[in-house]
């Protein structure tokens, strides 16, 4: 590639010539368009079901905030404190800034491909390609730190194409912000740094590390992480130990089995295979732009051979579409007008008919219908966002059946953090005491004072409840409203009142810690 940094569309607008500026309006203009159509998606839909479990964990953590918490570092819970004390409890509130991380994702994408030198088509079908991608379709449905840490993967590759396009190693510091906000909201961001590093290293790009500007950026991240960082000290790296059991359960599950499957069809829209693996060709040829490569390949390499999920690596493919939107745009330079036409006729239609089915299983488009019974035939996320509300009302109606004495001390005992959320923000109308859970970050919390003299448990099976509590019995059945089969109405759907813990309370809540 030629590329001069000097070139016109580096300039401001007001200095570029009248065609220029206008072609590049009329790109931002459609780049606008498909971000406005996907936030407006979002908010028409986003209110169709209820609460996913994670979410209800980030609102609980959200309501006790600190530094870190055991499952994650801080950012989305600080995040979803904010919208809480804005939107109150509206499912569309709480997930407005998950729709717009990944507007803006789809934006800075279309961006990407106009600084490596696209015109309007590659942008707009880069923005198409990750607009209609399942993972980004998704990030957008729910409040995930996932959410977060697409953004900041996606910002941080367009901060780097900036460095390598302009030589400016002030672009440094903007990557570094970028990676210290990143650790602060998903661990795996250190993946993509040992991408950035390697990059660096292996390619002409190391000319930067000469530069004071590199180094600050490595200040600035570190400055930015340092609070999270002294929380995992003072909890004895906690966060390490549940990461190490989530990643020994999920292989021991087989999770991470169909990484490679998960590439092409669920980080990926299908439809867009060419084009990301053309970016990826195309970028190990452009010298200048190599070190893009390796920012894909090293976490690839990682997550591949250390058996990691297959969505990990989903905040890498924007890069990639951008790139391999530009190489095919050049390509069809040099066909002829109907092959032209074509080819792109071909492959948006593609687009368009893997788009839809993926929005039909991915985005809530109906709260009743064929479509709703389809998306929760064939999306789990969608399973475990239904049941939350009667699960509540059952609770606060099994303490409301109890007599007086029992209802004066009675407790709630949860055996998950989406029980444990639900109880907690879900509760409050019912004035059910807060959740006593040993679950995560919940295990800090201890449980009361006084501790109740009488319990009610739930998220264990009969036989798990009987060795940790006694005087127990079965009081009530979880439900929800369509009979979907998920985590709460399959694995533990009884509810027991119980006298109490078989250990005094202060032995007992030693052994109650567990990570979920």
């Amino acid at each position: 590639m030629t590329q001069n940094p000097t070139q016109s569309h580096e300039l401001p607008i007001s200095v570029l010539s009248p065609p220029s500026a206008a072609r590049e309006f009329r790109a931002t203009f459609a780049l606008l368009g498909i971000t406005a159509a996907v936030f407006i998606v979002h908010m028409l839909t986003n209110s169709r079901y209820g609460f996913h479990r994670d979410e209800l964990q980030f609102l609980s953590d959200a309501r006790h905030l600190e530094w870190g918490f055991v499952a994650y570092p801080p950012l989305t819970p600080f995040l979803e404190r904010i919208a809480m004390q804005i939107f109150g409890l509206s499912l569309i509130g709480l997930r407005l800034f998950s729709v717009m991380a990944q507007c803006l994702a789809i934006f800075i994408t279309g961006l990407m491909a106009r600084e490596l030198g696209g015109g309007r088509l590659a942008q707009v079908a880069a923005a198409l390609c990750i607009a209609l991608s399942p993972l980004s379709l998704f990030e957008g449905t729910e409040f995930q730190y996932s959410s977060f840490d697409y953004l900041w993967w996606v910002l941080i590759a367009y901060f780097v194409i900036r460095l390598l396009k302009s030589d400016d190693p002030r672009w440094c510091l903007a990557i570094g912000a970028a990676v210290g906000i990143g650790l602060l909201t998903k661990y795996t961001m250190a993946f993509f740094v040992c991408g950035i590093l390697a990059g660096l290293i292996l390619t002409g790009a190391r000319r930067f590390l000469s530069s004071v500007w590199f180094w600050a950026g490595i200040g600035l991240a570190a400055v930015i992480f340092l609070p999270n960082l002294a929380w995992l000290i003072r909890h004895d790296f906690v966060s390490l130990h549940f990461l190490q059991h989530i990643h020994g359960r999920d292989v021991g599950q087989g999770r991470s089995n169909d990484f490679l499957v998960g590439q092409l069809l669920v980080c990926t829209n299908p439809a867009t295979a060419p084009v990301w693996i053309a970016g990826l060709i195309w970028l190990m040829r452009e010298r200048r732009f190599r070190m893009l490569a390796l920012m894909y390949l090293v976490p690839f390499a990682l997550f591949f051979f250390g058996k990691g999920r297959h969505y990990y690596l989903g905040a890498a493919y924007p890069m990639l579409m951008a790139a391999g939107a530009v190489a095919c745009e050049r390509w069809l330079e040099a066909r002829s007008r109907i092959q032209r036409r074509s080819i792109e006729a071909v492959f948006f239609a593609a687009l368009a008919v893997c788009g839809a089915y993926i929005c039909a299983l991915v985005v809530p488009l109906q709260s009743s219908g064929a479509l709703m019974r389809f998306a929760l035939r064939n999306n789990g996320d969608l399973r475990e966002e239904t049941g939350w509300n009667e699960l509540v009302k059952t609770v606060a109606d099994v303490r409301d059946s109890l007599p007086a004495e029992q209802r004066a001390n009675v407790g709630v005992l949860v055996g998950n953090y989406g029980e444990q959320g639900a109880i907690e923000i879900l509760g409050a109308p019912y004035h059910l005491p807060p959740p006593i859970s040993g679950t995560n970050s919940a295990w800090y919390r201890s449980y009361p004072k006084t501790p109740p003299s009488a319990l009610i448990v739930l998220g264990f099976s009969q036989k798990g409840a009987e060795r940790r509590f006694s005087g127990c019995r079965l009081a009530a059945h979880v439900v929800n409203p369509y009979g979907v089969k998920n985590e709460e109405s399959e694995d533990h759907p009884d509810i027991f009142v119980c006298t109490g813990p078989r250990q005094p309370w202060p032995e007992f809540w030693k052994d109650f810690q567990w990570f979920g």
